[in-house]
């Protein structure tokens, strides 16, 4: 089967599929993760998906597409997979159900909720180090001296990307599309909500117990 993770940038996608890999054996399908490997590789794929991304450009759908179903082609993927980053719009969700349609395999989605303030308060708790590289978050991973990095002593910063009204902009531009695929899922009766409130631990169970619903056994 295909089981679709969704969930907001910031709903702990990436930790909790990694995890639900981990207990079942399907593999963990992350379209970043995808992109990169692809371009590393110098595929046709990734070369395509590089001149769009160099230029500043969202990847169009039929390259990201194309991209992932090369990936669920392979062995690994041959029977279970958590797709984690797609679809993120109705075009790429129909291009799903097309593709795999006629080959007998379920997709399932289960959607990770999180309300935007929460969202917010994650993405914008990052900090990083700029002498050493090193990340920290202030919710979760935070340094032992406030603003200071453990290795290196050197003043914390936060990233652009992580300044409030960026994180604001990116999470309206993601939730529009992500709202449309939701509901697509929810419409068919293929679609399971689950609370991504709480301890990792806790949200891992929560999420383990609706994938085992949806046939995502180990």
């Amino acid at each position: 089967m295909i089981l679709v993770l969704l969930g907001a940038p910031g709903a702990g996608k990436g930790t909790q599929a990694e995890a639900l890999s981990a207990a079942t054996g399907a593999a963990h399908v992350a379209t970043g993760d995808l992109f990169r490997a692809e371009i590393a590789a110098g595929s046709p794929l990734g070369l395509a998906a590089q001149q769009f991304i160099n230029a500043g450009q969202l990847v169009p759908d039929e390259v990201t597409i194309n991209m992932i179903q090369a990936r669920l082609a392979k062995p690994d993927a041959a029977s279970r997979v958590i797709l984690d980053g797609f679809p993120r719009n109705p075009a790429q969700a129909a291009a799903l159900d097309a593709a795999y349609a006629a080959s007998g395999r379920e997709i399932s989605a289960v959607l990770l909720k999180v309300d935007r303030a929460i969202l917010e308060e994650r993405l914008t708790a990052r900090r990083v180090c700029p002498s050493c590289g090193r990340s920290y978050h202030l919710l979760s991973r935070p340094p032992q001296s406030a603003g200071v990095c453990d290795v290196c002593g050197s003043a914390l910063i936060t990233r652009s990307d992580d300044a409030p009204e960026t994180v604001a902009a990116r999470l309206a531009n993601q939730l529009a599309g992500l709202d449309s695929v939701v509901e697509l899922y929810r419409a068919s009766g293929r679609l399971t909500e689950v609370n991504g409130v709480g301890a990792i631990d806790e949200v891992q169970g929560r999420l383990a117990a609706a994938a085992a619903a949806a046939g995502l056994t180990a």
